[in-house]
This record gives C-alpha cells, sequence and structure tokens, in this order.
C-alpha cells in the first residue's frame, strides 16, 4: 500500500525531527493492528527506544503525535505499551478503493517487472511408475509457487527434470521382459505408467523371493541381496544401456513413451504444465563429463576399484560417490550436469528446486561440489524443501504397490465433490455438462487447497473427506462464496443495478465494512509474502480470511434491500471486488472457481 511508503517516510522525517537522530528503515515495522485493538496499522516503536532515551509509551506518543499532525490520512491514534496503533479516516479507505477499482489485475505485477529470472523445477518423476499423492503435493506446490513467483514480477522458467534412466528403469523393464508376455497400453487398456508401474512392483516381488532363498541358504541380508540373480541382471541392463546396446536402448525407449503419454494425461487432468522438459538420459553425459574434468584437476578423488569421489569431511561432511567403478553415474552426477545446463541455457538469478525433505542432504552435498568445481552460479541455487504426506494408514511404499494413485485419487475428489453438492442441492437444475464441470471443479478445488493451505516445510496428513466441505477452511467454501456474490451481482443486474466505478466518496463505513476494506488492502502484501516463502499456504490463508470476513459482512448487512443507492452503490462495489479477488488468489493456487452453483 502507497500509505504505509508514506508512513514509513513520516516515521524517519519525526524520529530526525524529534529526536536529531537517523532511523534506519529496516526499523520502521508496520502490521496490521489486531483485532482486539482500536486501529488500522501498528507501529512497533521498540527499535527507537535507544534513540528517543526514552521509555515505549513515551516514545510512541512521541510518534503518534507527530504522525497525526503530518498525516492527513491518520485520524487518531492509541498506544498499547510499545506499540503505536493509527487509525485511518473513513475518506481514506474510500478513497483506496476508487484507486483500485479500474486495476483488473489488482495486486499482481507483470511478469519480468521485477528484472529477475527464477527458474522452478517440479515434478521430477521417474518413469518406473506412475504419479502418487506425493507427486501430486509436489506438483502441486511447484505449479503455484511458480504462479506467485510471476505474481511479484519475476520472469519464471516452469521445468521438470524426468529421471528416464537408473537401475530402477531397469527394474520394470527386466520384469516386462521376463513376465510381459508382449503387453501394452493398447492390449491391455491401462495407461502406460500404470502397466509399468506394474512390472516395478513385480520386480520387488520376485527379488525378495529370491534373496528370502539365499536367507534360507545362510547368507546375511546384505549379502543376499547383492547376490539374487534378479539384481544382478538388472545392473548388467544399465551396463547395456549406458554402452548403447540397440535392443536395451529400443525397449527403453518404448516403456518410457508409454510412461509419458500416461504422465500427460494426470498433469492435464491436474491442471499443471512446464515451459521446458529436461530428461536425465540427455543431461547424465555431461555430469560424467564435469566429473572426469573435476578429477583430472585435483578436486575430485577416485578409489581403488576406480569409483569416483567428492571428498566433503573437511566441510564436516563425508565422501560421496560421483562415479561407480563400472563406471555409471548417479543421480548426483546428473544433477551436476542439468545444472550447468541450465546455468549455462539461462542467466537466472535463482533455481529452485521444489523436492521433498528427504532429499536435504544431497541438495546440500550438490551444491558444495558444484562450488568446489569452481561455479559461482552455485550460490543461486536454493531446494524448496517440503514435508511428506501421509495418510490415516500410515506411509506409502512405491514398491510394494502401497500407493495412492494420483489419477484415482483426483477421480474419487471428483465423484466425492458431485455427491456431496448433490445432497445439499448446489447441482438442482444444472445440465449434466454443467454437473460434469462443476463436480471437476470442486473435487479438483478441494484437493488443491486442503494440500496447498498447509506450509510446504510440514508433513501433513491428507484426508480426503474432510477436504470437500462447503463450510469451513476448505477449497469448496471458497468457490461457493465465489458463486455466491456472482449471484448477488446477477440479480442486481436483472433488477437494473450495475456496479458502479467510483463510490460516494461522503458515505460513513462501520466496523465490518471498514475490516472487509482492510483484508483487500493486505492482498498485494500477501502475494509478496507468499512468493518471497515460497508458501501457497500464505495466499491460502488470506483467502480464507477474505471469504470468511466477506460472509460475515453478507450476513449483517443489505444489498438489494438497502434504500440508500450510495451505500448500496458501495456493498455492491466491494462484493464485486472481493469475487475478482477470491478468483485472481485461486488462480494462484491452480484452482478455478465457479460462477455459478
Amino acid at each position: 500500500m502507497e500509505i504505509l511508503s508514506l508512513l514509513k517516510e513520516k516515521v524517519q522525517t519525526g524520529i530526525n525531527d524529534l529526536y536529531g537522530a537517523e532511523a534506519d528503515e529496516k526499523q520502521i515495522q508496520f502490521q496490521q493492528t489486531r483485532k482486539e485493538f482500536e486501529g488500522d496499522f501498528t507501529l512497533v516503536v521498540f527499535p527507537f527506544l535507544s534513540i528517543s532515551k526514552k521509555n515505549p509509551v513515551q516514545t510512541a506518543n512521541d510518534i503518534g503525535t507527530y504522525i497525526s499532525a503530518n498525516v492527513s490520512e491518520v485520524e487518531s491514534f492509541n498506544v498499547v505499551k510499545g506499540f503505536l496503533n493509527l487509525k485511518f479516516t473513513n475518506s481514506f479507505w474510500i478513497g483506496f478503493l476508487n484507486r483500485i477499482a479500474a486495476k483488473t489485475n489488482y495486486g499482481i505485477k507483470n511478469e519480468g517487472e521485477s528484472g529477475k529470472t527464477v527458474m522452478v523445477e517440479y515434478s521430477s518423476p521417474n518413469t518406473n511408475k506412475p504419479l502418487h499423492l506425493g507427486h501430486v503435493r509436489n506438483n502441486l506446490l511447484g505449479y503455484s509457487v511458480a504462479e506467485l513467483l510471476k505474481a511479484n514480477g519475476h520472469k519464471v522458467f516452469k521445468v521438470n527434470l524426468i529421471n528416464d534412466r537408473g537401475i530402477h528403469i531397469c527394474k520394470s523393464m527386466l520384469a516386462w521382459q521376463k513376465w510381459g508376455n508382449g503387453e501394452t497400453p493398447e492390449s491391455t487398456g491401462k495407461k502406460g505408467d500404470k502397466l509399468v508401474g506394474d512390472y516395478y512392483v513385480k520386480f520387488d516381488q520376485e527379488y525378495k523371493k529370491e534373496i528370502a532363498e539365499f536367507i534360507a541358504q545362510g547368507l546375511k541380508i546384505e549379502e543376499a541381496k547383492d547376490k539374487a540373480p534378479l539384481i544382478l541382471e538388472a545392473r548388467e541392463m544399465l551396463r547395456k544401456w549406458e554402452a548403447g546396446d540397440r535392443e536395451v536402448v529400443e525397449l527403453w525407449k518404448t516403456m518410457n513413451n508409454w510412461v509419458y503419454a500416461g504422465f500427460d494425461v494426470t498433469y492435464a487432468t491436474m491442471g499443471v504444465d512446464f515451459d521446458k522438459i529436461y530428461h536425465e538420459s540427455e543431461t547424465y553425459k555431461l555430469g560424467k563429463a564435469i566429473v572426469l574434468d573435476g578429477l583430472e584437476k585435483g578436486i575430485l578423488i577416485q578409489k581403488e576399484d576406480g569409483s569416483v569421489w567428492a571428498d566433503l569431511t573437511e566441510d564436516g561432511l563425508d565422501q560421496k560417490i560421483l562415479l561407480r567403478a563400472d563406471g555409471t553415474s548417479v543421480y548426483m552426477t546428473q544433477d551436476i550436469g542439468t545444472a550447468h545446463q541450465r546455468f549455462s541455457e539461462f542467466k537466472l538469478d535463482n533455481h529452485l528446486y521444489v523436492v521433498g525433505n528427504e532429499q536435504n542432504y544431497h541438495f546440500q552435498v550438490l551444491k558444495l561440489v558444484l562450488k568446489k568445481l569452481g561455479y559461482s552460479w552455485a550460490d543461486h541455487m536454493q531446494h524448496l524443501s517440503y514435508g511428506m504426506v501421509e495418510l490415516p494408514e500410515g506411509k506409502m511404499k512405491s514398491r510394494e504397490g502401497t500407493v495412492v494413485d494420483a489419477d484415482d485419487l483426483i477421480a474419487e475428489m471428483i465423484k466425492t465433490a458431485k455427491e456431496t453438492s448433490q445432497e445439499l442441492g448446489k447441482l438442482d437444475g444444472y445440465s449434466d455438462e454443467e454437473i460434469v464441470n462443476i463436480s471437476k471443479m470442486v473435487g479438483l478445488g478441494a484437493l488443491k487447497y486442503f494440500i496447498l493451505k498447509v506450509d510446504p516445510k510440514k508433513t501433513m496428513m491428507f484426508n480426503p473427506k474432510e477436504s470437500i466441505d462447503f463450510n469451513g477452511n476448505t477449497g469448496p467454501f471458497l468457490q461457493y462464496t465465489h458463486a455466491r456474490i456472482k449471484s448477488i451481482i446477477r440479480k442486481a443486474s436483472d433488477a437494473g443495478i450495475e456496479v458502479v466505478s467510483e463510490i460516494n466518496q461522503n458515505i460513513l463505513l462501520d466496523k465490518k465494512e471498514q475490516d472487509l476494506v482492510k483484508q483487500i488492502a493486505n492482498y498485494p502484501s500477501a502475494i509478496e509474502e507468499a512468493g518471497n516463502n515460497y508458501s501457497p499456504a500464505v495466499i491460502a490463508n488470506y483467502i480464507y480470511e477474505l471469504a470468511k470476513e466477506y460472509n460475515q459482512f453478507y450476513h449483517d448487512h443489505h444489498i438489494m434491500n438497502e434504500v440508500n443507492k450510495d451505500v448500496q452503490n458501495f456493498r455492491l462495489f466491494i462484493s464485486s471486488k472481493v469475487a475478482a479477488i477470491i478468483k485472481s488468489s485461486t488462480k494462484l493456487l491452480g484452482m478455478e472457481v465457479p460462477e455459478r452453483m
């Protein structure tokens, strides 16, 4: 808000005039006044006590008196301990609404306006299984963070690195070779990613049988795992793939294409997209070349078996393998290559990796290894570490086939949304096509909001039934609030009352109306905070508070039956602005809101 900039400037001038000293702008902290106190914005005065040489109350009174005399928008002030509460005039709030009336994208900055370029990498699936609930949180979080960074004026590239090579891919390929009998997505009617995932599970089942047999013969578990014929065959397949064996490479291409087709369907349903897709198979060789160059320069070390390592013991970490003894690469190798490729291709101010917190150590090592190899841009790499998604039944395991499939989850959410909406009578009178569209909108909105309202750093418990509730802190509550406002505006239009472009400056707002205007005024700062902290939860919390504030306002105030036309115009105007912000802010979470419901 422009007023906060003005207030900060006046506080700086006031400190100088009152005490003959300079105040650092960082010391001037305003926050919204808590509801139990009178006021709109609160200044924390403790940072100025060393300058004023007075107690907090005296200092707050000095500054409050100065601000009141020099800022016409401030109507009054009060002091609570070390906090100065400022109350703005009624005309200030009306003027604020009139200033934003014509702003169709209020609170949103133009992409590229900041001059910063950020790359957000998310999804990063393996081509040996379909996307599951954990991937859903990753995709929704990555997409939303990218949208928030755009809204803060940054140029953003959304990218996906598909892990399409490695031992885990070979496990699915080998199992299909042994037990697939030529099955294809077409012959089975299965999505390609699900078919390949079934063989990943099949490999694990058969592998465990072999391990059990070796243990029965007296081998220790680790030795049994290492000697099982299936794992030896999978390792040989990986070696052949890296050597370019034609038969293995052709099978790899075929099965990966099945998976890609399946992924595309899921991404489209989920409503996420990417500006560019990278493949590990195309970057690992660059990583190997960088590692070998580091070895030649003496930055890395080679052990007797020929494997290459980064020695990080002097940095308080351990040694990290970068190339195996047989010359094959590991995840770290390809991440080195991918990072180099991206910073060469784009002039990035920041590269954000959206990856679960189980990979914290990996990214700590990646950054350190790159810095040791001489790449200063490694300082611009950041890991957005998020918590896992858990279910009431416990953790998921892909190998054992105990994951919640993303497609199945989305279908169930849409089905539940339809049933719940019908039970509440919210789909009465709608055509079959409209029912399908609204059910999808509500089901996906419920899923997205439930996941994104939780701080990314926290592990979360996902409960589908709780997420679809038209009351409380849920996506459907926000969607219904938007539809309700749109219904009010349509009724007004049918009665010949249109939303005005300017409000009468002389109308008096009561406290509930002022609270709603203040919540609208907070939108730009909520976007800024959410972007700075890479936290869609900040926006989710903001929208909920706005919708809750509006519903309380609507409960207490007439609109259609209001006899004072200026007041009616104001209430219709503010309703329209709330609907626009709900639509704008939910879009930052990847959600859609219905016009009717």
